[in-house]
This record gives structure tokens, sequence and C-alpha cells, in this order.
């Protein structure tokens, strides 16, 4: 996998002189540069071509963010949600996954786009966490983005790692698909960083995981990352139904707990395939060859196309066999699932949104 080369590069204006601004156009001194009133400009130019998500992840618009870069991750009524809360430097990835979301839900404006008013997304960040120092927080970057696929654009994560060093009532989670870690390996992280990957079996990274790196690349990192004294946490999702799954996942699980320490995992995270209405036709004209899409699926009370619950319950029972076989008693948890789904894989039900994420922060606090 390449390291991210934009083939142009927008930037606001208004942040035409800030450090960082300027240190990417002096690192990408060959990209042609275009400087902009105002965003609408980006949109509208992008939009306008023939493939407006593809040519997106090819460019970088560089600007100001202007309504806060910390927000609560919206949850589902009806399903339990672990209180996580996004923070967001970075919107859209130079990784194409075939069932990545942002393909729809950045549609209004498909190409990367990096924020850097750095100073304020700090402070963003010290008002949650110190205006409410009884309450812990666990922040994460890889809701809109892939945490580290921008980092050696932007450095941020290195920034963010030190940042979080120093706070006592949260931690920082980086969620990936790259092996991009060089840059946090020396860093004093004092484990407020948990570094996590999001895993998936060797066929479904192959077909559909497009840019990411392997199954075996993943492992090879978190195990630097380990011996480098972080905390790890590792998410299958989306879970996929296919004919060899069972066979396949097995393998993903066995081949991770052959290098990673159990204990020193913060927890696992399990989420079958799911997907707004909308996502379907854009990926039938980006990826005809994909038949992800193709499955027993219901409209659930979200209005996202799910597997229907038995086929959910199945691959939830199974994964978390292979994890108690291989992993003992490392902390697993449902991403968006009814109490009736825990109750059914676990044998007992997380009882409420606020339940799972108490749970969740016993995890990681010091």
């Amino acid at each position: 996998m390449h390291n991210f080369y934009p083939e142009k590069i927008y930037v606001d204006k208004k942040v035409a002189s800030n450090p960082l601004t300027i240190k990417i156009l002096k690192e990408f001194s060959s990209v042609p540069a275009q400087y902009l009133e105002k965003s609408k400009e980006v949109v509208d130019e992008v939009c306008r071509l023939a493939f407006p998500v593809n040519e997106g992840k090819k460019r970088l618009f560089i600007t100001k963010k202007k309504d806060g870069f910390l927000k609560k991750c919206p949850g589902t009524s009806g399903h339990i949600c672990c209180g996580y809360r996004i923070l967001s430097p970075v919107t859209g990835c130079p990784l194409d996954c075939t069932y990545c979301i942002l393909q729809n839900y950045l549609s209004n404006n498909p190409v990367i786009t990096l924020f850097v008013n750095i100073d304020d997304l700090l402070n963003d960040v010290k008002k949650a966490i110190r205006s409410n120092p009884d309450r812990f927080y666990r922040i994460g970057t890889g809701e809109l983005a892939d945490s580290l696929a921008l980092e050696e654009v932007s450095g941020l994560s290195k920034l963010l790692v030190s940042f979080f060093a120093r706070q006592k009532n949260a931690v920082l989670e980086l969620k990936t698909k790259t092996s991009w870690i060089d840059s946090l390996l020396s860093l004093s992280h004092n484990r407020r960083t948990i570094i996590s990957w999001s895993l998936n079996s060797r066929p479904i990274i192959e077909s559909e995981e497009n840019g990411a790196v392997s199954l075996e690349e993943r492992i090879k990192a978190a195990l630097v990352c380990q011996e480098a004294g972080y905390p790890l946490s590792f998410h299958f999702d989306p879970l996929i139904e296919y004919p060899v799954w069972e066979k396949d996942y097995k393998e993903v699980v066995k081949l991770l707990f052959g290098s990673i320490r159990p204990e020193n995992i913060a927890w696992i995270s399990l989420g079958a395939l799911r997907f707004m209405p909308g996502l379907k036709p854009i990926i039938e004209k980006r990826f005809p060859s994909s038949s992800i899409i193709y499955g027993e699926f219901i409209t659930g009370l979200d209005g996202k196309c799910r597997y229907f619950k038995p086929i959910r319950v199945q691959l939830y029972r199974k994964l978390l066999s292979y994890i108690r076989e291989y992993g003992g008693d490392v902390f697993v948890y449902l991403c968006m699932e009814s109490k009736d789904v825990w109750q059914k894989v676990f044998g007992n039900s997380c009882q409420s949104s606020s339940h799972l994420a108490s749970l969740l922060d016993e995890r990681v606090k010091q």
C-alpha cells in the first residue's frame, strides 16, 4: 500500500498561513494547489465529475472546521451504544472499502478534508474533559476517516497521543486498516492511547477492502505497538456471511492471538454488515463485482439494511466462541445491537447504553 499522495490540493484562503497548511504544501510542492474563498467551490468542481467519490479520494482540501470537533456517537434508538465520543480532524478516506458508509454519508463533499485549526480541536477536548472531571471519556478519530491514513501528511495522531498522555479522565482510540505506526512508536503515551485495527477474513480484505493492508500486516503492526507499550483493541466489523465464513474467521482469531497477548487487549467489538438503503446503488455502481449487498437483509429499526437476526446471532456466537477458545476472557461487546441479541449471544443482556459505557470505561481507567 502506498502513502497518500494527492493529485490536487485545495486550500481555504482563511488557513493559507496556518503552519500545518504551509508544511503540507511544502511537502507536496509538485502537486497543483488551488486557493479558494468558499468550500462550495471544491464541492461544485468535484461533484461535476463523472465519478465524484473516486476523484475525491485523490484530492485534499485544507480548511478550518467551524462547528466543533467533538461530538457524541449518534447511536440508534432501541440499540445499545458504547457511549463513544467522535473527534473528527479529517473527513474522508483514501482507502476504498466497498461497504464504507462514507460513500453515501459524505456524498455532498467526497473530497478528503483536513481541518488544520488544531488549537480549536484541542480546546474542544480540554473543555469537555475538564468541565466534567468525574466523567470518563473514550474518544476516537476513526469514525469519519481512517485514523492513520493521513498521518504521514498531517502528523495529527502523533500530536494527539502526546496530548492524551497528560489527561486523567480520557483515552484516545486510533482505529485503522493501515500499518502507518512508525511515528507513534517512540512517544510517551502513558497508555492513554489505544491503537485499534479493524479485522476481517482474508477473502473479505482482498475483495472488499481496497487499499488496506493485509491481515498479516495489521497483526504485525499491532504486535509492534504492543511491544511499544500501547494497549490495543480490535473490531470485527463488518462481519460478512459467505459460504466458508466460519473457517475463515476462525483463522483470523487464531492468528490474532498467536501474536497478541489477551491481557493487552482493551476490548474487541463485533458488528454485522449493515448499511443505509442509499448505499446499495452506490456499491452496485462503483463495485459491480461485489456481492456482499445481496445477502438475506431486512430493514432494521434504524432504517439500515441488516442481516436477519438469526444470521447475526450466529455470526456473533461463532466469533465469540473462537475468541474464548484462543483468547480466554477478553472483553467482547456488540456494536449497535438490541438487548435481545445481546441475550441470545452472551446469555445475559447488557442493561443499557450507559451500562456498556461504564464497562468499557473500567477497562481503560488508571
